[in-house]
């Protein structure tokens, strides 16, 4: 029985009303109703997990997020994370983390990740790591990417979080399962995933309907949109 999670969902969504976040979610077709499923997001801000879980609602799923033990470790958020038994990534020791996933993989559940690792600050897809597609791999389960954008306006590395800001629009679009099979190249897999990832994340970001209020405003734009985010790590000036 989830005792935890659907409450905490609920909260979410009264956040979301009060600070009246434009939220669009497009090709929720694409969430299985049943079974497991790796679910793969960009990540550009501390708050892409609420949203991605979010994308999850409309197929009735819940995602069973990868995160960083000191999380768990926080006496607010750790007892939070596990009663909605998320699953925490100890990097000095990431195979039980693997283990863990590919157990919730098999029992049914959505498992999400954030294949970059880290934030990415030029607001693109970043190098893939290839953990998203071997956990698929392993449990025989599809690969399912979603790009998220707008939260970053929020809360993301480096600026100050502005929690309460009001009217942010959130557009979070998930496309096709990627079907891995057994005999399948991790490497080749990711690359796919990493393809997907940029045409999804290109299609939210040229749709989104909010502009920069002014020259100083720029900041949450990637570069190759005008906008004054750093260039992406190994790109010439």
């Amino acid at each position: 029985m989830e005792l935890v999670y659907p409450p905490v969902v609920a909260l979410a969504k009264t956040m979301f009303r009060v600070l009246d976040n434009k939220i669009e979610v497009e090709g929720a077709e694409h969430i299985p109703t049943s079974g497991g499923a790796v679910l793969a997001s960009n990540h550009s801000s501390y708050l892409d997990f609420i949203y991605c879980g979010l994308g999850c609602q409309p197929a009735k799923r819940l995602v069973r997020f990868m995160a960083k033990k000191q999380v768990f470790d926080h006496k607010i958020s750790g007892p939070l994370m596990r009663g909605m038994r998320h699953i925490p990534v100890d990097r000095k020791a990431g195979t039980a983390a693997f283990k863990h996933a590919i157990e919730s993989l098999r029992g049914g559940e959505i498992v999400g990740v954030f294949p970059e690792a880290t934030i990415s600050e030029s607001f693109t897809v970043k190098t893939l790591k290839s953990g998203a597609a071997r956990m698929a791999q392993e449990a025989g389960v599809p690969l399912i990417p979603m790009a998220v954008w707008g939260p970053h306006r929020l809360w993301t590395k480096g600026r100050k979080k502005e929690l309460t800001k009001r009217h942010v629009p959130v557009l979070i679009k998930i496309g096709e399962a990627i079907e891995v099979t057994a005999d399948a190249n991790p490497e080749a897999i990711t690359a796919i995933l990493k393809e997907r990832l940029t045409g999804l994340l290109d299609a939210v970001q040229r749709a989104y309907p909010a502009k920069p209020s002014g020259p100083d405003d720029r900041w949450w734009l990637p570069a190759h949109l005008g906008g004054t985010a750093p260039l992406p790590s190994g790109t010439a000036a």
